[in-house]
């Protein structure tokens, strides 16, 4: 009897040992820069979507609101787009390599708020402000000091790591700027009292959120990444279906994916506002009227933006 109770707990150790092993395995270091998968979305991101003037559902309590016509990009400012821009601009001398708190930046020169004084409102003066950090490992371009390059698999991703400076000096220099909260929720929602831009319900081949298992979610234990602009568009990419989930204007991600910045100044403050959640967010965060906010020199990669007109 003592010899089977001394072979069991052998077992026993020899067994734990083994789940161990598998554990430590487990906790090896993973290339947070492994290939992303390349797809195809047929989506072009230089069209633009047109928002007629007239009354909508403005927020959760779904006051009416009213907008003026314009016209918006139907998915975010891609890295292709950015990266010639930046390349553009710094040949021309509108923007330039500098540092910002120390570290390594593109800037490009802001006019300015008006400064009202408010109890923790820091003043934003004319001068160079970050557009993007150049020596962030999140970025999703490389740079050899002239030229600007999306790195390979991420051309069609939404540009991410955007101060709002960047968003805000892209826009600019088309002529464009970008959308105030209003006109960016009217042309998310629609006329009517949608929670999400496709309707009233939110499964996971919708967006892309936290936990929604696209394929672009925990490659290499790397966590989330963003997909490709127009990526939730009724089609099928190998054995992922997704569903078309553009809103009633026809524009993508406007709900995760990457929250987007919004133009707005609002008077004594000088935060800036997101909207539409992004890959890190829970599905409930991707409502309509959730709004995020930071200082316009905040970064991250899942922060982005698009354009009116």
């Amino acid at each position: 009897m003592k010899q089977r109770i001394f072979e069991t707990n052998i077992g026993r150790r020899i067994l734990a040992l083994c789940v161990v092993i598998v554990l430590l395995s487990s906790c090896a270091p993973v290339d947070l820069n492994a290939p992303t998968p390349t797809f195809d979305t047929g989506v072009d991101s230089n069209n633009w979507a047109q928002v007629p003037a007239g009354e909508f559902f403005f927020g959760q309590h779904e006051e009416v609101a009213s907008t003026k016509a314009y016209e918006i990009m139907v998915t975010d400012v891609t890295v292709s787009q950015y990266t010639a821009f930046l390349t553009a601009t710094l040949s021309n001398g509108q923007i330039k390599t500098g540092e910002f708190k120390g570290q390594k930046a593109i800037v490009g020169n802001y006019p300015g708020d008006v400064f009202h004084g408010v109890k923790h409102e820091e003043e934003i003066k004319a001068g160079d402000w970050i557009y993007i950090p150049l020596d962030d490992p999140a970025s999703r371009f490389t740079f050899d000091g002239a030229t600007f390059t999306p790195m390979p698999g991420y051309e069609n991703h939404p540009m991410s790591n955007v101060t709002w400076f960047g968003a805000w000096g892209y826009c600019e220099s088309n002529g464009w700027r970008l959308p105030t909260e209003m006109e960016w929720e009217k042309a998310a929602r629609g006329t009517d009292e949608r929670p999400f831009p496709w309707g009233d319900e939110i499964l996971r081949e919708n967006a892309n959120f936290y936990s929604s298992r696209d394929p672009f979610e925990d490659m290499s234990s790397a966590g989330s990444r963003t997909s490709p602009v127009g990526f939730y568009n009724g089609q099928k990419y190998g054995e992922y279906q997704t569903l078309d989930s553009a809103s009633p204007y026809g524009l993508y991600d406007m709900a995760g994916n990457v929250w987007q910045w919004t133009g707005d100044v609002y008077e004594g403050m000088h935060y800036r506002f997101m909207r539409g959640g992004s890959k890190d967010t829970y599905d409930m965060d991707l409502r309509l009227w959730v709004r995020n906010n930071a200082t316009p020199t905040y970064f991250s990669p899942g922060v982005g933006f698009r354009c009116v007109r």
